[in-house]
């Protein structure tokens, strides 16, 4: 097996969403004081490398802590468009992709962003979906939908349309990923396990992928 993180470090530097503050590291306790460490961490549920809840912008929503353990993991597969100059991803550019999808519980849109973290680029005009195509996405079978961009709405979306159309089917959203060009197969078993945590609109992860060496997952 070949394991990938493809997980952005948390760190007070970080990228956070446009109007969202960066987590703090506190230290609570040290050797020389207390004779052990231990840190206070504060953070929004949606920093980082993350799972968005239906509950995030829908008020009837699932919340994390709701959903069965068997929706953080399953079958995968990257669509790529991270050659392409496009803004929005539309259904023509996703149909070429329909068989793989019908086959996978995850799609990851590969945008090539992850590349500009830490930038002032990674906050402007990545690839994104259409309401459209986020439609056309929920008749399949899918557990979640992933990018490697801060959003899976553009970026200057005030109603985030793309998202509640996707929680409507509680199809999980995952933000800020990273490593992608590291995934060699097809398809491949992602995990991303949240903190369980009550009432959780979203959560930090630490996002994996699992590759058979010798081929493809069936």
């Amino acid at each position: 097996m070949k394991i990938t993180d493809l997980t952005h470090l948390i760190d007070t530097d970080m990228p956070v969403f446009p109007g969202t503050e960066p987590p703090i590291f506190k230290k609570a306790n040290t050797f020389e004081k207390d004779g052990f460490r231990e840190a206070k961490i504060t953070m929004y549920s949606h920093t980082g490398t993350h799972i968005d809840a239906p509950a995030h912008m829908l008020s009837y929503g699932s919340y994390l802590d709701k959903l069965n353990i068997e929706h953080f993991i399953g079958k995968a597969t990257i669509l790529d468009f991270s050659s392409e100059e496009i803004e929005l991803i539309d259904i023509d550019r996703l149909k070429q992709y329909e068989a793989t999808i019908k086959n996978v519980e995850f799609i990851i849109i590969k945008t090539g962003w992850s590349e500009y973290w830490g930038s002032k680029k990674y906050y402007e005009a990545f690839p994104s979906l259409t309401e459209q195509s986020a439609k056309w996405l929920t008749k399949f079978n899918l557990k979640g939908i992933g990018i490697d961009a801060i959003s899976i709405d553009n970026i200057k979306s005030t109603t985030f349309a793309v998202h509640k159309i996707l929680m409507q089917k509680d199809i999980i959203i995952i933000e800020n990923l990273t490593n992608l060009d590291s995934i060699g197969n097809q398809y491949f078993i992602l995990s991303i396990m949240p903190l369980k945590n009550k009432d959780a609109d979203g959560s930090p992860i630490r996002a994996i992928s699992i590759e058979n060496i010798s081929g493809d997952f069936d």
